[in-house]
């Protein structure tokens, strides 16, 4: 990260005249990104400063990533339905492959989550009338093995997306993982790409990302195991997988959430046995508006992607130690390879499939407030870009999901609008953003600034984007963009997700009841931007070089 530049002309003015209105100012920096200011509440004016120079990191477009486990229907009646009016020849929903390549969604993770620890990856591949029905224990469901490796990695080439390969190290071998590897990587003269080959496949998929094992660390998952088993487990995988390809990219698994009694000593447990063998460390979230979590309070709810970045400062900081200890140079990044708003959904008949098959599971239905939440967490992830490489939404189709499906169509839900703008509009640079904003007290939290600013730069054509939160529920914030070294030319696009109704939801019936509106137009004087932020809103702008 480069340094901040000196305090503009414009940012001296405004110290100043606060300081001779009574008014206490001081830069905060919240979980080492988040760079905010007190500002009485009596005003409502929020100043903003850009600088296309001062930038965190390079972004990797694999930070607004995805996720299908076989679960619920993901998988099938989500992605792939054989016989539907909507598939093609191969069983595959048009419908949905050409929205996720309308979205540009850069990679998916597969095939679970809970389901990849009692995997075998063998039962999902070769002629399908020989693969068995097998009973998914993680979620008490019927799987046909009708989709498995081969039809993934053939409709991740037809969506144009990248394979982030999970493993099962539950009741999986490390044998087991390098044979999968080999599989999918070697052309041809060995046993497990010969396989591939008698199965139709000629060339080899090259994945180059990996992960191994999945929520090792809680007792819910078949194969628990203790964090210096798994670490042992996962070094040894990783070892017989470079053995056959040495330019894997590894994610070891770390810690389910902060919530786990073993948060963050998993963590350095498993790094001491497998540090030197793998590349990065995954870290899952999912977040809550219950009485145990906000209280029910929508204003603490919306403030929680602040917490998102408290954990990835914690897992570095464990990541960090446990390198210096081993005096390694390698700098390990973060895959938050799970992560979403999920807490409705979570019990009873909404987990246990009823050993049905494509049964009805964890299928949330999501608000407004939801979706603001979700722009918030994409603005968390933006701000720590220069070391989580990969975060994947949990999930993409039915199951907790921005994209749901019927017989006849999909339907949008109110998450996928921020979603989807974080892949249209974050391109290039991520930019190291000042914001001064008026903040509200939150327990345990502390002072949280009313206005969440995060936004890129496109060093290619100059494109700047910024992506707005306002966390007030009930009155609007006047946004001031002061640009520190040249003010773009012309806005491209300003367009926002409001709504007076927190609780508003899409459904089949009402598709566009939340949806994207324009955003009054920005005004540009010299080198100041203003626009007017509603309340409980979350925009994005761009504006051209």
């Amino acid at each position: 990260m480069k340094p901040l530049t000196p305090f503009s002309s414009s940012r001296r003015k405004f110290l100043q005249q606060a300081s001779a209105a009574g008014i206490a100012c001081s830069t905060n920096v919240v979980f080492g990104r988040f760079a905010s200011a007190q500002v009485a509440p009596t005003t409502s004016t929020v100043r903003v400063y850009v600088d296309s120079r001062r930038t965190i990191a390079s972004l990797d477009r694999n930070l607004f990533g995805s996720f299908l486990e076989h679960l619920g229907r993901a998988i099938y009646e989500g992605i792939y339905e054989p016989g539907s009016k909507l598939s093609d020849s191969n069983g595959f929903r048009t419908d949905v492959l050409n929205e996720i390549k309308k979205m540009g969604v850069p990679i998916i993770r597969y095939p679970g989550g809970n389901f990849v620890s009692g995997y075998n990856w063998l039962d999902g591949v070769g002629p399908k009338q020989d693969r068995p029905v097998e009973l998914d224990k993680a979620w008490n469901s019927l799987d046909s093995n009708q989709f498995g490796t081969d039809e993934f990695m053939a409709w991740c080439k037809m969506a144009g997306v990248e394979p982030l390969m999970g493993l099962n190290l539950g009741t999986g071998t490390a044998e087991e993982a390098a044979a999968l590897v080999e599989y999918c990587n070697v052309e041809k003269g060995t046993k497990w790409s010969n396989l591939r080959r008698k199965n139709g496949i000629q060339l080899p998929y090259k994945v180059q990302k990996w992960c191994l094992g999945n929520e090792m660390d809680g007792p819910w998952q078949i194969g628990h195991m203790l964090a210096t088993e798994y670490g042992l487990k996962a070094a040894d995988a990783a070892r017989q997988m470079r053995y056959v390809d040495p330019s894997l990219q590894l994610v070891a698994c770390g810690s389910s959430g902060p919530f786990t009694p073993t948060y963050l000593e998993w963590d350095r447990e498993v790094l001491e046995q497998c540090y030197d063998y793998v590349d990065a460390l995954s870290l899952h979230r999912y977040f809550e508006n219950t009485p145990d979590t906000t209280g029910g309070d929508s204003s603490k709810f919306l403030a929680m992607n602040l917490s998102m970045e408290q954990q990835i400062a914690e897992t570095l900081a464990v990541c960090d130690m446990v390198g210096g200890r081993r005096h390694s140079p390698k700098k390990l990044w973060l895959s938050f390879d799970e992560w979403n708003v999920w807490y409705r959904a979570r019990s009873g008949s909404d987990v246990n499939g009823n050993r049905q098959e494509a049964p009805h599971l964890l299928e949330e239905v999501y608000d407004l407030e939801d979706a603001l939440l979700v722009g918030g967490l994409i603005n968390s992830l933006l701000r720590n870009a220069d070391r989580v490489k990969i975060a994947c939404l949990a999930q993409l189709v039915n199951v907790i999901a921005p994209i749901m499906t019927n017989a006849n169509g999909l339907m949008r839900q109110t998450i996928y609008y921020p979603y989807n703008w974080a892949l249209q509009y974050a391109r290039g640079r991520v930019l190291n953003v000042l914001t001064e904003s008026p903040t509200y007290e939150v327990s345990k939290m502390g002072d949280v600034p009313y206005v969440d600013v995060a936004g890129t730069v496109n060093p290619e054509g100059g494109k700047v984007s910024l992506f707005i939160l306002n966390r007030d529920l009930t009155k609007p914030h006047q946004v001031e963009v002061n640009w520190e070294d040249k003010a773009p030319s012309h806005l491209l696009s300003s367009v926002l997700l409001t709504g007076e109704d927190l609780k508003a939801v899409n459904t089949f019936d009402q598709p566009q009841r939340v949806a994207p509106q324009a955003l009054e137009k920005p005004s540009t004087a010299g080198s100041r931007t203003t626009v007017e932020m509603p309340p409980r809103s979350y925009a994005v702008i761009q504006w051209d070089a």
